[in-house]
Formats: C-alpha cells, sequence, structure tokens
C-alpha cells in the first residue's frame, strides 16, 4: 500500500511561486507513475502534471505548461510540483496521485493512492 502526504501549500500573490511537495511510504513508488490534479470549488478535479517511474519523461496541462515543473527523487520518495508565475485561476486545492502504471497517465481514473490535499490560494 502507497501512503502520500502533501505539504507546500498556502497564500501566494498573483505572480508568485510555491514548490508542493509530496512524500510516499510503501515499497512501490519506484514502480508507479506520479501525478498532481486539482480541485477548485465548484469544479470537477483535474489534471494537472504526471511523471514516470524515472523521471524520464512528464507531461503537462495546457493551463500550466511552460509555468509549472514536475519532478522526482525515487531515493527519497518525494515527487515536487514547483509551481511559478501563479494566477489567481490556481487557486485550489491540490492532490498528489500514485498511477497503477510505471508510464505517465492524465486520467484520474488510472490513479489508485491520492493524498489528503493541500490548499493553495493565488490572490490577485
Amino acid at each position: 500500500q502507497v501512503q502520500l502526504v502533501e505539504s507546500g501549500g498556502g497564500l501566494v500573490q498573483a505572480g508568485g511561486s510555491l514548490r508542493l511537495s509530496c512524500a510516499a511510504s510503501g515499497r512501490f513508488f519506484s514502480n508507479r507513475a506520479m501525478g498532481w490534479f486539482r480541485q477548485a470549488p465548484g469544479k470537477e478535479r483535474e489534471f494537472v502534471a504526471a511523471i514516470s517511474w524515472s523521471g524520464g519523461s512528464t507531461i503537462y496541462a495546457d493551463s500550466v505548461k511552460g509555468r509549472f515543473t514536475i519532478s522526482r527523487d525515487n531515493a527519497k520518495n518525494t515527487v515536487d510540483l514547483q509551481m511559478n508565475s501563479l494566477k489567481p485561476e490556481d487557486t485550489a486545492v491540490y492532490y498528489c496521485a500514485a498511477a497503477r502504471s510505471s508510464r505517465y497517465v492524465i486520467n484520474h481514473n488510472e490513479y489508485d493512492y491520492w493524498g489528503q490535499g493541500t490548499q493553495v490560494t493565488v490572490s490577485s
């Protein structure tokens, strides 16, 4: 079983940066692709970014491409999301998730472990 704990959320002004971190416990972390999703009030959960088990392949939602960077450290069982040039529309609860496969996927149904979420609020 994989347990995920996110940290690093908070309040930031538009144009600022935040770095989210997800710590994973469990021996299967290095075999799984990892992803970040977000959910704003009244909206459905949406894909943000994903990374393959090796860290060699990444994919981003168009809305964050060029501003966000996903990375992982399999030795430390962590996956991070560096968020730059933040916009008010980035405000949401951000979730870390572990995929069933080693290749990155964007469909939330392909992820079977989720963290509790961390709030990111971007003020204008």
